[in-house]
Parts: C-alpha cells; sequence; structure tokens
C-alpha cells in the first residue's frame, strides 16, 4: 500500500515516519526548507525519537519526502491529510488553508484513491469533500488525530484503539489493514460520528479539567484539599482513577480550547443554544490567571521584583513555545513589573518578543537572587535538583507549583512558602 502524507509538521512527521515502518509513504509539504530538512532526516521541530525514526525510513527506502504534488499523489492508494490546524489566539481553527492544499492535491491522485483526514477539521468536513469530488470517484474518510506531545511515537504505535469513519467496504478494508500495525482495535462509524467524537473527547476532558480547578480554588478558600478531594473522587466507580480531575494549571489554547470553540460556534449556527460548553472556555480563561494573580498580591506593593520561571516550553518533551502557558506567565509578569528568569532543558531559541525574559542556562542560575520560583513545565529533570542547596540562593523561600509537581522534592524544607492549586491557606 502506497500513502502519501500531506502536512509534514509535529502530526505529520509523526504520522509519516511511524507509517514507513510498514508501508511505502511519500511526505508531501509545500515548505521547501521543511522538505530539505527532512531529507537530512531532522524533524523541523523536537520530538524523542523521531530524528531517529525518520532517519530509519529515509534508509529503509519506504520513506521519501516532497514538494511535488505529481510525485507525491500518482501512485497513492491513500491520501493521509495530516496538517497541525492552524489556530489563532482566540483558539479559532484556520481550516482553509488545510482545506486549500489538500483541494490542490486531489485531482493529481489515481482515480479512486482515498482520502483520509487526520488533521482537526470540523464535523461535516468530509461529506462537504465528497460533495466536491465524489462524482470523479474520490473517497473520503476520517480518522482523528491523537497527537501525544513528548510521547507522539509510542502514542501512535502502540494506539490503545483508533476512531475511524468511513461510509463504505472497501476503505473500511484498506483502514483495517493501514491500522492493524498500530492497535488491536479499530472503532468504526459514520464519518461525521468520528468527526464529532474528536470534538467530544476533547471538550470533556476540557469539562473536567475546568470543573476541578473550579473545586480547587474553592478548597483554597475553605480549608479543604483538592488533592483529598481528587481521591474522594476517583474513588467513585462512575468517574474513575483515571478522569482527567487533578487540581493544576488551566488547559493550554490549541487541542481542548479549539474544541470547545468549535462546537460552541456549531450550537449557534445551528440555532442550537449550548451553555455548558461556552462556559468551559470562560473559566478556564479565568484559571489562566491563577499564578499571577497569586504573585501580584503577595508581592502587592513592591519593586524590584525577580520572578525565576522553572521550564518554557509548552509541555515537557517537547521544544515548541507555542501556547505555552509559561510564555504567558512570562508576559503576564512583566506587565506588571517583574523581571522575568527562566531556564528549559530543551534550550528553546526565544523570539524577539520573548527578548524581556533573561534565559539562564540552568536553574541554578536562574533561582538565584529570585523572589519567587515557579514550576511552569513539568520537566522529571527539575524534580532531580539539589533544592536543599537551592532554595537559601533565593531572597525569599517562595515556590508556586500549581499540579504539586516538587512536592516530594520539596518536602521538609524549613522556611518554604508553598503554594499549588487546591490546597487551604
Amino acid at each position: 500500500m502506497n500513502i502519501t502524507v500531506l502536512g509534514l509538521w509535529h502530526l505529520g512527521c509523526v504520522t509519516a515516519a511511524c507509517a514507513a515502518k510498514h508501508f511505502d509513504v511519500t511526505g508531501l509539504d509545500f515548505d521547501a526548507a521543511n522538505v530539505a530538512r527532512l531529507k537530512s532526516g531532522r524533524a523541523p521541530l523536537f520530538e524523542p525519537g523521531l530524528d531517529d525514526l525518520l532517519q530509519a525510513g529515509l534508509a529503509s527506502g519506504r520513506l521519501r519526502f516532497t514538494g511535488d504534488i505529481t510525485a507525491a499523489c500518482r501512485g497513492a492508494d491513500i491520501l493521509w491529510v495530516a496538517y497541525d490546524t492552524p489556530v489563532d489566539d482566540n483558539d479559532q481553527a484556520d481550516t482553509e488553508s488545510v482545506l486549500r492544499d489538500l483541494r490542490r492535491c486531489v485531482p493529481a491522485l489515481p482515480p479512486g484513491a482515498l482520502v483520509l483526514l487526520s488533521s482537526q477539521l470540523p464535523v461535516g468536513t468530509c461529506r462537504q469533500l465528497e460533495g466536491e469530488f465524489g462524482a470523479q470517484g474520490y473517497r473520503f474518510a476520517c480518522s482523528p488525530e491523537n497527537l501525544r506531545l513528548g510521547k507522539a511515537l509510542e502514542a501512535f504505535t502502540h494506539a490503545d484503539r483508533v476512531i475511524a469513519g468511513c461510509r463504505d467496504d472497501r476503505a473500511k478494508a484498506q483502514l483495517a489493514a493501514l491500522f492493524v500495525p498500530f492497535t488491536r482495535e479499530v472503532v468504526w462509524m459514520r464519518p461525521e460520528s468520528a468527526e464529532m467524537t474528536k470534538h467530544a473527547i476533547n471538550s470533556f476532558l476540557a469539562v473536567s479539567i475546568t470543573f476541578m480547578n473550579e473545586v480547587a480554588r474553592l478548597c483554597e478558600a475553605t480549608g479543604a484539599d483538592a488533592r483529598e478531594v481528587e481521591r474522594g473522587l476517583k474513588s467513585e466507580g462512575r468517574i474513575g482513577p483515571r478522569a482527567y480531575l487533578s487540581p493544576g494549571g488551566a488547559f493550554a489554547g490549541g487541542t481542548l480550547a479549539r474544541d470547545v470553540v468549535t462546537l460552541s460556534g456549531l450550537g449557534q449556527k445551528l440555532g442550537e443554544p449550548l451553555d455548558v460548553l461556552p462556559a468551559i472556555k470562560r473559566s478556564n480563561d479565568r484559571h489562566r490567571q491563577w499564578a499571577a494573580q497569586k504573585l501580584a498580591k503577595l508581592f502587592a506593593g513592591e519593586t524590584g521584583r525577580r520572578v525565576a520561571l522553572l521550564g518554557l516550553t509548552y509541555k515537557p518533551g517537547t521544544s515548541t513555545l507555542r501556547r505555552s502557558s509559561a510564555v504567558e506567565l512570562a508576559r503576564a509578569l512583566a506587565a506588571g513589573g517583574f523581571e522575568v528568569r527562566a531556564c528549559d532543558p530543551a534550550q528553546p531559541p526565544l523570539p524577539a518578543d520573548l527578548a524581556f525574559i533573561h534565559f539562564k542556562s540552568g536553574a541554578p542560575e536562574a533561582v538565584d537572587g529570585a523572589d519567587a520560583v515557579v514550576v511552569c513545565t513539568e520537566w522529571p529533570e527539575f524534580r532531580a535538583l539539589d533544592w536543599p542547596a537551592l532554595l537559601p540562593r533565593l531572597r525569599r523561600p517562595l515556590v508556586l507549583d500549581a499540579t504539586r509537581f516538587l512536592e516530594k522534592s520539596l518536602a521538609g524544607q524549613p522556611q518554604l512558602q508553598y503554594i499549588t492549586v487546591g490546597s487551604p491557606a
């Protein structure tokens, strides 16, 4: 089976590299510099193990990259659309940019080829494309992405299950052959249901995170401990131990927020009033200010305040700064008159608009002389630090740690003021 993967950023590179372990894969992208980089076996961003897997695919001859539509599509059995759908600062997805490139490629496919959509696109997209290209014999299916930053290869190659939406037995047989190396279970449904399932999963996770953070803020004010409440909730059989009910930071913009916004907008478009979904984003946006508001209150009226941020990247295991809550916090603190220092194991290059951040080579340099430390990205390296030696370097032994990531590392430290989401004052 010949597969062409369209869109070669995070999702597309992971898809192409993993699929090339079992199939002949051509990666197609219209960024010439990105294609050249991939031909040398280098991904456009950091994901553990991805460069090695790309290089193995290239060496085997099963993986190639191009910016030529005709060369990429003429022998494809499946065109796998794997763009990371762009999202603006209001969490509105730019789906038209994905569809524009898709429409350029479909006419170059062999008659009867299957187009598989894994990019985040709104429910109804498959039906829309069937209306445009179905008369030419092209078929469309949906299998929503399951990208896990920092753990993307494991999530792809050992998926718990794969959601697949298609309309005919031929497409089902093709998708079954495609997914069998990567999962034991394919959940079959119509395309609209597969599209809606992705929206619903992300929105449900967003509900859980937002709900627990609201409960946690009430815990801070009442003497309850949100971690103890979490244990109580997860002991309930109707909820369960894997529920997204850990008090901590807000969910960042992007994947979860995008689907909440998509479904909220769909309700408006269809004239179907929604109450819960629009409230999720409002509550989450309020909780995103938790650390900045805590620091502003603690240092009210003081000048020359210095804060050290541990971690800047969106998540551990990645180098991306896009939609990072740490970057958002840094901007808020700088606007409030704080001097902002930071360190991060990924050593991400800072764009010009973040030049106000004093980036340090390591945690000791970042915390030296700081008035407070904020744990932003949960890199395991931060747990391994010599905290008894680090804390005396602060002007004030104050640590904000929304998720209690360093709770065990900091246990027993005298005079430490340790502030977490959901802990009683």
